[in-house]
């Protein structure tokens, strides 16, 4: 731990946007070269930290680890289902039939197959695995989201990446993990403040995809018509040399609804942000490699957003029109295997192939790590609907990219997949993991709401480096 952790987090000065804290550096006693050392405070030594952004695949839902990632062809009927497991390119590792873009990379994954928590609810399981803590009791089911909470991991990584001028901290697509709109606890900055919230980026309707109209993952960012952009920019700038410097530091409400406005100003002006967001710029070819759905084309815009400078990108990779249909989704209580087989993993497959081989091709998988996760896994027993139900106490956890090594798997689970076997680790573990990769250390000190040393990670880094 540090001696002398920085006060970070709740306190004053670092729930204000950067141009109030900047302005209000006077005030608070703190000048800039304070400041950029409060901020370097948390970069870690030795191994890892070779990545500059995250990626985020989550799955909604709980993805089936015993169809996907840990297969037990020797279980009874019952338990192993009838899908087979394939060679991978890496000796002694195979994963199912229906990963085959993924097992053709093994090479460049560690597969984590002994990772536990303890709660079968969506919502707390989301809550878990995305803050590496506990959910709150006495909130089941899916949880409202409240400043109290610990923050989502995205917020986490945005607190210590801050995105280039005029871009996002941190952008989730293609919309909130619910696929009815429901806010969630985890997904947010919690005790960060509203300025870590992930932003969601609203999409336009694109055109059908299997008689079904869907969003591209591409969004509307346009000045009104008539608008010039260099004008706009002129405007803008003589505001700002007329804005008063006095900072508000008690009005929470204002800043955060400042920091917003500032960064949807920034974004409009930004010609690198538009170009991110023009997947029209991008060759036929690769956005076939992708994937023409929701779900590649998200993974496609995320390559090109954290290329842009935002740090971190979480990718909602399940929801009721992941592939244009309805009903797709990673809560397969239900005719498990037929979904997963024709909808569900055909989609993440291809997605996540094309994502790791994209960015791999550009150079730039060694400075993104990738991190494929979701709720829990899925029960080893198949249930009277053939399907799998919600079931904790086991799951897979995949990471690329960012100075991770790949061919490799990490712990075991029993002969059933229901427990670990070997290596035991939990969601605080692969929170130290993905940090330690980012150069951030996992045991730097941040403060709550009401002013509590909280080490960021509880966890200790796995030996993926």
């Amino acid at each position: 731990m540090h001696s002398t952790p920085p006060r970070r987090g709740c306190s004053q000065f670092n729930r204000l946007p950067r141009r109030a804290a900047l302005q209000a550096g006077g005030l608070l006693g703190l000048s800039l070269p304070a400041l950029l050392q409060q901020q370097s405070l948390g970069a870690v030594a030795g191994e890892g930290g070779k990545a500059k952004s995250c990626i985020i695949l989550y799955c909604w839902g709980g993805q089936s680890h015993i169809d996907t990632w840990d297969l037990k062809p020797d279980a009874p009927k019952q338990i192993r289902g009838p899908f087979k497991p394939i060679a991978t390119n890496v000796p002694d590792i195979r994963v199912g039939e229906h990963i085959p873009r993924l097992a053709r990379m093994a090479d460049k994954l560690s597969i984590i197959r002994s990772v536990y928590h303890t709660d079968p609810a969506h919502g707390r399981g989301m809550y878990w695995n995305l803050t590496g803590h506990k959910p709150p009791p006495n909130r089941p089911g899916n949880i409202p989201p409240r400043r109290a909470d610990w923050p989502g991991l995205a917020a986490m990584i945005s607190f210590f990446r801050d995105g280039r001028s005029g871009v996002p901290r941190s952008i989730r697509l293609p919309y909130p993990m619910v696929d009815n709109g429901t806010l969630q606890a985890g997904e947010y900055g919690g005790f960060l403040g509203g300025a870590y919230d992930p932003i969601v980026v609203k999409t336009p309707k694109g055109k059908a995809y299997g008689g079904v109209s869907r969003d591209l993952g591409s969004p509307v960012l346009n000045l009104a018509d008539g608008i010039d952009r260099d004008r706009f920019r002129l405007r803008r700038s003589l505001l700002n040399q007329l804005a008063s410097p006095a900072v508000d530091v008690s009005a929470t409400a204002i800043r955060s609804y400042r920091h917003f406005h500032e960064l949807a100003l920034d974004m409009l002006v930004s010609d690198k942000v538009q170009r991110a967001f023009d997947l029209d710029s991008e060759t036929p070819q690769l956005k076939q490699l992708y994937g023409d759905h929701l779900g590649g084309q998200s993974c496609l815009l995320a390559r090109r957003l954290v290329g842009a400078g935002v740090p971190v990108v979480q990718v909602l990779m399940s929801a009721s029109d992941l592939n244009g249909g309805k009903g797709d989704h990673w809560d397969t209580h239900g005719n498990n295997f037929n979904r997963l087989k024709d909808r569900l993993l055909p989609v993440f497959d291809r997605s996540a192939a094309a994502l790791i081989t994209d960015l791999d091709q550009r150079g730039q998988l060694d400075e993104t790590l990738v991190l494929m996760i979701g709720d829990f896994g899925r029960t080893p027993k198949i249930n009277g609907g053939a399907g799998r139900d919600h079931y904790p106490f086991s799951f897979s956890v995949v990471l690329a990219g960012g100075g991770i090594r790949g061919g490799r798997v990490y712990g075991s689970s029993d002969a059933h997949a229901a427990h670990p076997h070997s290596l035991a680790c939990g969601p605080h573990d692969v929170h130290a993991t993905v940090f330690t990769a980012l150069g951030i250390q996992p045991d730097t000190v941040i403060y709550d709401q009401l002013e509590r040393p909280q080490p960021l990670a509880l966890g200790q880094p796995l030996p993926l480096f």
